[in-house]
């Protein structure tokens, strides 16, 4: 098992910052990388603080290729709570990075093993992600690997935990309208990665933590395996500080 780094910063704005100076110090080595992209309110700051450093011309992320993590099923990329859309608002529409350059799981997919197949070929055929953004579930999940019997290795459809769909019941008029499934990267594209950074913030998550990185490896903690990995950058707020 390897160390994973751990950076503790007052506040979820100086995470953004600290993750952004993660971002930046890959660009700055490798112009054309490629990204590995996530959703939810934790890595906002991380994406102001991005944008920002483009408008200073401290980067560029003209050559840059993105890949999320994951989508919802049967979300339209127009539809106000589809994982593209928030990647448009919150980061995509404000910097210089190309518009086919950037994929998400395609939430409409009729033949979704033939979407995940060449989701994966896509990340293959850039030459793999060199850096991967990561935040964490209170089960324990990351994208929506949601705790399971086996750590699924490729891009695959997943049925939502009721916890997944309660936790995010919030960006939904109602529990019904939240889907029951999604499709996201697997732990084996995840863990193919060179680098990895998670950002978690709030007093809710450190018991996850500990459990992720002090405790056992087991699927049924996915965020476990990321032991294994040999770069991993965890950088959270005092209030997650799993110590």
């Amino acid at each position: 098992m390897y160390h994973v780094n751990i950076v503790v910063a007052k506040n979820p704005a100086e995470v953004g910052k600290l993750a952004a100076d993660q971002f930046e110090a890959v660009l700055r080595v490798k112009p054309a990388c490629v990204i590995g992209l996530a959703t939810g309110s934790t890595p906002l700051p991380l994406y102001r603080e991005l944008i920002e450093r483009e408008k200073a011309g401290r980067i560029d992320f003209r050559r840059v290729r993105s890949a999320n993590l994951d989508e919802y099923k049967g979300l339209a990329p127009d539809h106000p709570q589809s994982y593209r859309r928030f990647m448009q608002e919150n980061l995509f529409d404000h910097i210089s990075i190309k518009p086919e350059n950037t994929i998400v799981p395609d939430g409409l997919a009729q033949d979704v093993d033939a979407m995940c197949a060449a989701y994966e070929k896509q990340i293959e055929d850039w030459g793999g992600v060199d850096v991967q953004l990561l935040g964490i579930g209170h089960d324990g999940h990351i994208g929506f690997n949601e705790p399971c019997d086996s750590f699924p290795r490729m891009t695959h459809e997943v049925e939502l935990t009721d916890m997944t769909r309660e936790a995010n019941k919030r960006f939904f008029d109602s529990i019904d309208e939240v889907p029951t499934a999604a499709f996201t990267m697997g732990i084996g594209t995840v863990m193919a990665a060179r680098k990895i950074v998670m950002v978690v913030t709030g007093a809710d998550k450190a018991g996850i933590l500990r459990q992720s990185f002090f405790g056992p490896v087991t699927p049924q903690v996915p965020a476990s395996v990321l032991q294994f990995h040999p770069d991993v950058t965890l950088i959270c707020d005092e209030a997650a500080f799993p110590g």
